[in-house]
C-alpha cells in the first residue's frame, strides 16, 4: 500500500514539476523559514533525456559489528531519469522504485520509492512561470538526528521523508521599476516505525508533518534607473504550520532598501522595515494524573480544546547593512549583518564559476521554521538542470545532485525535533568536471535552537540545541567508450542536546561495464558506520552487490 501511495505522490509531483518554475532570491537572506528559491529560470540550451531503465542485482551484507550476522537477497528496482531543458522552461527527474526479496524463514521483504523532481515551466516566457518540487528519501534517525540515508544500517531506524512543493513566480518591468513576486505552498512528512528512545529512557517527540506557506513581493529600481541609487521595497511572510501539537510558525515583514554604488562591481545595500514573528502551539492530551499522552510511535497527542499558547513573539524594527559585490558574471558576493528576531543576524551567499567545467557555492542562513520548512527550502533553491547521485548499493538519492549549482540539497537534515526552531549555519558546495571525471562535494554546519511555549509537553525543550555536521561527496569517471566507475562518500556528525550524538560514515564505489547497446553490468562495494548514544554498541556494514541494469 506504501509503494502505491509514494508511487502516485511522486509520479504526479514529478509531473508536476515537469512543467514548473524557480522563486527569485528573497531579500531578507537564507532563511530556513522563508527560504530563496534560486532556481534555474528559463534554460538558455534545449536538450531531451528520459532514461527508463529495470535493473536485477544480488547483494550480500555482512555485519561487521557488533556481530557477525550476513544477510543475502535479490533485489529488483526500476526507475527513470528525466532531464528536459528547453528555452523557458526545464525539469529534471529521478524515480527509483526498489523491491528487496530476502531468504530464509525469518527474512523480511522490503519495498522502498526514493526520488527528486525540479522543474520549471514558462507560462509568459520572461515574465511569469510555474515551479514545483518533490523528494522522496530515506535516512537512519537516532536520538533525534538523521545522520545517514543507507537503510541497509539497522533497518528498524529507518525513517522516510517526503516533500512537495509548487507555486508561481512573476519577474517584470514597470517602466524603471522592475517587479518580482513569488508564492509557493508546500507539504512534508517525516515517517519512522519505531519512537525513537535515547539510552536514558526519554522519547523523543519526532516531527511528522507541516504545511508550508511563502509569498514575497517587490518592487525595486536600478542605480542610474533613474535615481543615482537604487531603491526597492519588499513585503511577504512565512508560515510552517506542524501537526505537532499544532504548532504554527509566522513571520510577516515589509522593509526597503538602497543600493549605493562604490565602483562598478562593488555596492553597499541597507535597509530597514517592520517584521512580526510569532510562533505558537497547543499542549498534548493528559491523563488524570497530568502526563501528557503519546502516540504508537512516540509523538504527542495534540488537545485540540487546549487554548493556543505563544512561544515566541517579536515585532519592531529588523535592519541589515552589507556588501553586493559582482567583479564579473562569473562571482557573486552578497553577505549582510543586522538586526532581525530580536537579536543580530548574519547571512549572505557567494558563488564563483571560474569556467564551465566548475562551479563553488557558499551560504549562511538564519531563520525560523520547523523541520519541514528545512526540506522545502532546500528544494526551492534547486535548479532545474541537475543529476542526482545515488548509492550505488542501495540505489537510495543521499542528497547530493550534480548540476549547474553543484548542490546538496539534503546534505544534512539533522536534527528531526518536532518542536520549531531558529536555525543558523553555513552550507557549501563544488563541482568540477575534469576532462571524463566529475566531482561534486557538499558540507556543511546546521544549528537549530529550539523554540517552544511554557506550559505545554514541548515546554522542556525550549532553548535545547542540536547541532549537526555533514561532508558528501561523489566522484564518477568514463573508462574508455563501454564502462565507468563512480564513488559516494559521507560523514555526518550529530551533537544532540543531553549527550545525545551520533557519527555516521560511508564509503562505496561501483562499476559499470555495457555489455550490449542497452545491457550493463554492474559490480559494487559499500562500507557503513554508525556510532550513536542511541545503541549500546557501534554498527558496520559491509555490503557487495553484482547485478545487470537494461537501459530502454
Amino acid at each position: 500500500m506504501r509503494a502505491r501511495t509514494l508511487t502516485k505522490f511522486l509520479l504526479s509531483a514529478g509531473l508536476v514539476a515537469a512543467a514548473a518554475a524557480p522563486a527569485f532570491a528573497q531579500a531578507q537572506g537564507q532563511g530556513a523559514g522563508q527560504g530563496q528559491g534560486q532556481g534555474g529560470g528559463a534554460q538558455q540550451r534545449s536538450s531531451r533525456v528520459v532514461q527508463p531503465y529495470i535493473e536485477v542485482s544480488q547483494v550480500v551484507s555482512a555485519e561487521l559489528s557488533p556481530g557477525n550476522d550476513v544477510v543475502t537477497f535479490t533485489q529488483v528496482a526500476a526507475g527513470v531519469d528525466i532531464n528536459v531543458q528547453g528555452r523557458n522552461s526545464g525539469a529534471a527527474v529521478s524515480l527509483r522504485y526498489e523491491r528487496n526479496i530476502a531468504y530464509g524463514d525469518d527474512a523480511v521483504d522490503t519495498d522502498t520509492i526514493s526520488g527528486i523532481a525540479r522543474g520549471t515551466l514558462g507560462v509568459i516566457p520572461g515574465r511569469l512561470s510555474l515551479e514545483a518540487g518533490a523528494l522522496a528519501s530515506r535516512t537512519r534517525a537516532d536520538g533525534g538526528g538523521a545522520v545517514t540515508a543507507n537503510p541497509l544500517v539497522r533497518e528498524d531506524a529507518e525513517s522516510r521523508i517526503y516533500s512537495a512543493y509548487a507555486g508561481p513566480s512573476l519577474r517584470t518591468r514597470v517602466g524603471d521599476v522592475g517587479v518580482e513576486g513569488v508564492a509557493r505552498v508546500g507539504y512534508n512528512r517525516f515517517e519512522v516505525d519505531n519512537a525513537l528512545v535515547t539510552q536514558g529512557g526519554n522519547v523523543v517527540d519526532t516531527f511528522d508533518d507541516s504545511i508550508t506557506y511563502m509569498g514575497q513581493l517587490r518592487a525595486a529600481t536600478r542605480p542610474g534607473e533613474p535615481l543615482p541609487v537604487g531603491l526597492a521595497v519588499t513585503a511577504g511572510g512565512f508560515q510552517e504550520d506542524i501537526g505537532n501539537l499544532d504548532q504554527r510558525v509566522r513571520d510577516l515583514y515589509v522593509r526597503g532598501d538602497v543600493t549605493v554604488p562604490v565602483t562598478q562591481s562593488l555596492a553597499i545595500v541597507a535597509g530597514a522595515g517592520y517584521e512580526d514573528v510569532e510562533i505558537s502551539s497547543r499542549d498534548a492530551v493528559r491523563d488524570a494524573n497530568g502526563v501528557a499522552q503519546r502516540d504508537a510511535n512516540g509523538r504527542f497527542i495534540t488537545d485540540p480544546t487546549s487554548p493556543r499558547r505563544i512561544a515566541f513573539d517579536v515585532d519592531g524594527l529588523l535592519w541589515d547593512v552589507g556588501v553586493l559585490w559582482r567583479p564579473s558574471s562569473r562571482t557573486s558576493l552578497q553577505a549582510a549583518v543586522g538586526r532581525r528576531y530580536d537579536s543580530t543576524t548574519y547571512y549572505g551567499t557567494f558563488t564563483y564559476t571560474p569556467n564551465e567545467r566548475s562551479v563553488f557555492a557558499l551560504a549562511a542562513y538564519d531563520g525560523v521554521s520547523g523541520f519541514g520548512g528545512v526540506i522545502n527550502n532546500g528544494l526551492a533553491r534547486l535548479d532545474s538542470d541537475f543529476e542526482a547521485i545515488r548509492n550505488p548499493v542501495t540505489g537510495d538519492f543521499g542528497g547530493l545532485v550534480s548540476g549547474t549549482q553543484g548542490q546538496a540539497i539534503v546534505g544534512s537534515l539533522g536534527s528531526v525535533r518536532s518542536a520549531a526552531f531558529r536555525g543558523r549555519g553555513v552550507a557549501a558546495s563544488y563541482q568540477r568536471q575534469m576532462g571524463r571525471t566529475t566531482a561534486s562535494l557538499g558540507a556543511g554546519y546546521d544549528r537549530r535552537t529550539f523554540i517552544a511555549a511554557a506550559g505545554t509537553a514541548l515546554a522542556p525543550v525550549n532553548g535545547l540545541r542540536d547541532e549537526s555536521y555533514y561532508v558528501i561527496g561523489g566522484l564518477t569517471r568514463q573508462i574508455g567508450e563501454n564502462a565507468n566507475i563512480a564513488t559516494n562518500a559521507y560523514a555526518n556528525w550529530f551533537d544532540g542536546a543531553g549527550g545525545n550524538d551520533a557519527t555516521a560514515a560511508g564509503i562505496s564505489a561501483a562499476y559499470n561495464q555495457s555489455i550490449t547497446q542497452r545491457l550493463t553490468g554492474r559490480a559494487a562495494i559499500a562500507v557503513d558506520y554508525v556510532d550513536s548514544e542511541f545503541t549500546a554498541q557501534d554498527f558496520a556494514f559491509a555490503t557487495a552487490l553484482v547485478g545487470l541494469r537494461y537501459d530502454f
